[in-house]
């Protein structure tokens, strides 16, 4: 009898132990779950969709299958005529995560009202969200999330370079969002794009590939905190030169500014010293070694009245200051250094000397509370259970970044599409994707200036995720809000 026991408990046992060794994404699945927030007073019932959608080869193969979450408002008796709007984080390698539960979603996070971490962990009703006006569609590329490169029946994978790169990234998410709308039934309704950081990259070379590739026309792209790389990369005295109005509104914040700037509003002071980046630093530092020591020494002088670093310093740096080393400096003498990605955050490092600080204060800061909120979120809220591993950051490297027209698609996407407007969003504390950087990136993507009436910048003060800081989310989604209400329904035909 015992031996008969042992053998059925053996047979029972085998199929759990053959499935619990294959650790796998489902490749094409969702999962729906009915939801209530309430939104600027108004109760607001959705639908959230979660799941997985493959991407295809040209064969018709799956190769691939992006993790995604669609919100969807209920009683919506004309779904044609209801934007919505495709999100992407950054990185590249960046999950949706940071957008998804601190900006426009039905839930955010708990954390402080400047967006530190507190316990117990969790999430909260987002009472901003724009899902009062427009569905969302949170994507995840290839190894962010829960999306993964799919293995076949042989044991075989599709070769990274089809997935990660500038191009290739825009390519392979082009055809996925073609095959989501068909899915969900979205064409008929107006359509846009919001991306962070190097999600800003993203969808201005998806603008384009969109058009030109999936026949599909945008109403709004929407650049939070966007990377430019033809800036960031490039160096020189361009790239060096935008970074003052940052210092200037850094140090203004940590109170390390003269008098007669550190007493005036922080929008007040920051015009002068972008008129000061453009008109005498740019010119300054092309100069190199053949400026005048009497220039450098003027020049000097106003960098260090703009940026709370000594003149001594920035003359050793030849007026080229990187931002690693302002990080480092600005707070140096207090044995403090402070944020990347958002420079209100302060670290200690170990060695109060050197040009960097050790570690980024802010997003250790961040996956403090992002990560345990998120994996909480999928798996309470929305009911999606997988042991596969939440990459917060995914291997996404090396990342080929030729052939990067990104800006230029954006331009050649409105020229094409009259009703196409772009929002940039940043703040003031970004020390990776500097809202001047920004400024800059807009004003370069037209340079004919004849469609400068269709681009809008919002600053706020706050860092690379403005959203955390509890005034700029209610600021911030109110004004996408506004972008989507006045470009959803345009009043005349699509033509100059």
């Amino acid at each position: 009898m015992k031996s008969f026991v042992f053998k059925v408990l053996f047979v029972l046992t085998i199929p759990f132990l053959l499935f619990s060794q294959n650790r796998e994404i489902p490749i094409d699945t969702v999962i729906i779950t009915n939801h209530s927030t309430t939104i600027k007073g108004q109760t607001i019932n959705y639908i959230a969709e979660t799941g997985t959608q493959p991407v295809w080869n040209e064969d018709g193969k799956p190769i691939a299958t992006l993790f995604y979450t669609y919100y969807k408002r209920k009683s919506i008796k004309n779904r044609s005529s209801r934007p919505i709007i495709f999100s992407f984080n950054g990185g590249p390698g960046s999950g949706s995560v940071w957008m998804h539960m601190a900006y426009t979603g039905p839930r955010i996070l708990k954390i402080d009202n400047e967006g530190y971490p507190v316990q117990p962990y969790g999430f909260k009703n987002n009472p901003y969200s724009i899902l009062d006006v427009a569905d969302i569609v949170f994507i995840n590329p290839v190894n962010t999330a829960y999306s993964r490169i799919i293995i076949d029946k042989n044991g075989k994978k599709e070769d990274r370079k089809t997935f990660f790169g500038i191009n290739e990234d825009i390519t392979y998410l082009s055809e996925w969002l073609n095959t989501f709308t068909s899915r969900k039934k979205r064409w008929e309704s107006p359509k846009y794009l919001i991306g962070e950081s190097y999600g800003g990259t993203r969808v201005m070379g998806l603008s384009l590939a969109l058009q030109n590739k999936q026949w599909m026309y945008l109403n709004g792209v929407i650049l939070v905190s966007p990377a430019d790389y033809k800036v960031i990369r490039v160096g020189g005295p361009v790239s060096s030169a935008l970074n003052l109005p940052y210092y200037t509104a850094t140090a203004w914040f940590h109170k390390k500014l003269p008098k007669e700037l550190q007493n005036e509003d922080l929008t007040k002071i920051l015009p002068l010293s972008e008129d000061f980046t453009i008109n005498k630093l740019i010119p300054a530092i092309a100069k190199g070694g053949f400026i005048t020591s009497k220039e450098k020494n003027d020049v000097a002088k106003k960098m260090s009245f703009f940026s709370g670093l000594s003149e001594k310093s920035i003359i050793q740096n030849n007026l080229d200051v990187p931002n690693n080393f302002f990080w480092k400096e600005l707070l140096r003498n207090e044995g403090k250094n402070i944020g990347r990605l958002d420079s209100r955050y302060l670290g200690i490092d170990k060695k109060e000397v050197g040009i960097r600080p050790d570690y980024s204060a802010e997003l250790t800061s961040w996956l403090h509370s992002f990560t345990p909120a998120i994996n909480h979120y999928i798996r309470k809220e929305l009911n999606f259970k997988t042991d596969i591993k939440y990459n917060m950051f995914g291997p996404v490297h090396p990342w080929n970044n030729d052939n990067d027209n990104t800006r230029d698609n954006l331009r050649q996407a409105m020229a094409q599409n009259p009703y196409l407007k772009v929002l940039f969003q940043s703040g003031y504390y970004d020390g990776a994707t500097t809202y001047f950087n920004a400024k800059y990136t807009m004003w370069q993507i037209d340079p004919s200036g004849k469609m400068k009436d269709r681009f809008y910048f919002k600053g706020y003060r706050s860092g690379h995720m403005m959203y955390l800081r509890a005034e700029d989310l209610i600021k911030s989604n109110e004004d996408i809000r506004e972008f989507i209400l006045n470009t959803s329904y345009p009043e005349k035909s699509a033509k100059y």
